[in-house]
């Protein structure tokens, strides 16, 4: 290119070989981009906080150990040859598994919509089946960090054998996704903190403490025998412990069954409430 030309405010021909310019290309982001943003987001949400929700359920557990197996040992024996401790520990793990996947996505949800930012997940193109995947897999994994951490704690002071991991493991998961759909359930109806402790302390704790995470059903009374039949979270426990113990108070196929069709309906449902945008974009 000469002077003149330069100096005419000629730029040239485009670049590219030949003179031929080249075409603009947007990289397309990939269809699940919305979903691991959100559950990144999720993930980094407990993870940054994490002595207030990994390090103290595992402290809490630590201590319902200390006063239930050491103040009990010797004295009350659950299944032939299984220590109380030892018992307890399951259990134990898996309340500490339930309840911190409810409270992941129940308070994200809520604390979303009292601050008013719920605006910004809402905004994007995410559908509500991404949307419900990454508030669901963010609970599922921190019930199972949390459970995790309370064995970690706890195999120092007490033995445990597994007889099944595969069916401890798929317990876990199933059983923290009912509660992380619940969880979302929970989030999506309360407005205020309020609501949602009313949740928590009227339906979540008291099916926990009365699903068998400190005693086997069988030395209640018939009529709390059948009540606790009734109860979904009494099958998540029972058939986790199934996995160390290979013994357990109902078989653990009618367990899971519970446990499946529990997580099926509550996601159909909750997945209506997306759709349809109830008390997040009215």
């Amino acid at each position: 290119m000469s002077r003149e030309e330069i100096a005419a405010g000629n730029p040239g021909p485009p670049p590219g070989e030949g003179g031929r310019r080249e075409p603009f290309l947007t990289p397309h982001p990939s269809p699940l981009t919305g979903f691991y943003t959100l559950f990144h987001k999720e993930w980094l949400r407990f993870w940054k906080v994490s002595v207030q929700t990994i390090l103290a359920p595992v402290l809490t557990a630590l201590l319902f150990l200390v006063v239930f197996a050491y103040s009990l040992r010797g004295r009350v024996e659950i299944f032939p040859g299984v220590d109380y401790a030892s018992f307890l520990v399951p259990g134990l793990a898996m309340m500490s598994v339930l309840q911190n996947a409810f409270a992941n996505s129940s308070s994200s949800l809520m604390q979303s919509k009292m601050t008013g930012n719920i605006v910004f997940v809402l905004l994007p193109p995410l559908s509500h089946q991404e949307f419900f995947g990454a508030y669901l897999l963010a609970a599922v994994a921190r019930g199972l960090v949390v459970g995790a951490g309370v064995f970690a704690a706890t195999v120092w002071f007490v033995e445990l054998r597994f007889e099944h991991p595969l069916w401890a493991l798929a317990f876990a998961a199933a059983s923290s996704g009912v509660l992380g759909v619940l969880g979302i359930i929970a989030g999506i109806y309360s407005d205020k903190v309020d609501e949602l402790a009313a949740f928590q302390n009227f339906i979540i704790l008291p099916l926990t403490f009365l699903s068998g995470v400190f005693y086997s059903i069988h030395s209640l009374p018939p009529l709390w025998q059948w009540l606790s039949h009734l109860n979904p979270i009494f099958y998540m426990v029972d058939g986790f412990r199934y996995g160390f113990f290979g013994v357990s108070d109902v078989s653990p196929w009618l367990s899971l069954a519970v446990v499946g069709s529990s997580f099926l309906a509550l996601s159909f449902f909750t997945l209506w409430l997306l759709r349809t945008g109830y008390k997040l974009r009215r």
